[in-house]
């Protein structure tokens, strides 16, 4: 089965359970709704997996609430500070059949991040690093070799076509938009 991450544990908080989440995905109240099952997968180079957890280690929401750009979480069996201990520095992911399915032109964060991203000459531009969303709509972060980072809007006018399947992304730059772009305009 195959999963995605939608959060990290990063420590308990309080004494009855509890712990901060600090969340990875669009869908926080669907993924954090009670009920919903997620899985705790334990990085070794972060945190061993604890003696008596399994990997991947189902979990299942038991209340969730927003706490300071975070989400505290209970999950259910778990109700003191000793039993989520262990929790801390976990990986909190999804199961692949827990997805919703999304509308046409909606994309999850991983099937975008990695994907080549091309100008409409066919010229390579660089590789979707990462996706910032500071309010009106997303902003990708291509990473470009020998240059800074492109931060290229999602909208209409830049965003030309997205082949999920293909891992492609093809796009338009508008002036203004590459602090990098040499200008032949004299100052």
């Amino acid at each position: 089965m195959e999963y995605f991450r939608v959060g990290k544990i990063v420590r308990p908080q309080g004494l009855r359970g509890e712990v901060r989440v600090v969340v990875t995905t669009d869908f926080v109240s669907e993924r954090f709704k009670p009920g919903m099952i997620l899985y705790a997968f334990f990085p070794e180079r972060d945190h061993p997996r604890p003696p008596g957890f399994m990997e991947p280690q189902p979990l299942k929401v038991e209340r969730a609430r927003p706490h300071k750009g975070m989400m505290l979480v209970k999950f259910a069996g778990f109700d003191r500070i000793e039993e989520v201990e262990p929790l801390r520095s976990a990986e909190l992911k999804v199961a692949s059949i827990d997805r919703s399915p999304l509308a046409e032109g909606e994309y999850y964060f991983d099937e975008i991040i990695g994907a080549e991203v091309y100008l409409e000459s066919g010229k390579r531009l660089g590789i979707v690093k990462e996706i910032l969303q500071p309010g009106a709509n997303d902003v990708w972060v291509i990473e470009r070799p020998g240059k800074k980072d492109l931060l290229l809007p999602y909208i209409d006018e830049c965003m030309l076509h997205v082949d999920v399947p293909g891992r492609k992304v093809v796009a338009r730059l508008l002036p203004g938009l590459d602090e990098d772009e040499e200008t032949d305009e004299e100052v």
